[in-house]
């Protein structure tokens, strides 16, 4: 399989809604809806739980990715991911990794091999 990582360094095979879109499982939707709106502390229903991932042209999008300020902007750079940017990494970036630091380790990854 194909890694499919996201604008942000996501890993796009490992998410909930890309796997219940992929498989379209909606059990899977139903466990990722759950988890998520316990995490987030969001109301978060399994037919809002959609992604053919962060980069595909045309595909469905989870709502939070249609407005991501990050995925925005490598949209408009034109870039595979940020690890591509010649502004990596930018503040915006950064912030977030300082969610999601796994997310840093792998776009550092890719960049490396630039």
């Amino acid at each position: 399989m194909t890694e499919l990582i996201a604008v942000c360094g996501l890993h796009c095979n490992e998410c909930g809604a890309y796997i219940a879109t992929r498989d379209n499982d909606d059990a899977k939707r139903a466990e990722t809806a759950q988890q998520w709106s316990e995490l987030y502390g969001a109301e978060i229903k399994p037919a809002d739980v959609n992604c053919s991932g962060c980069t595909s042209e045309g595909g469905v999008h989870f709502h939070y990715c249609t407005v991501c300020e990050i995925r925005r902007c490598g949209l408009d750079r034109g870039v595979a991911n940020c690890a591509h940017c010649e502004d990596y990494a930018c503040e915006k970036l950064t912030e977030f990794f300082k969610m999601a630091p796994e997310c840093r380790t792998s776009l550092d990854r890719i960049r490396a091999d630039l």
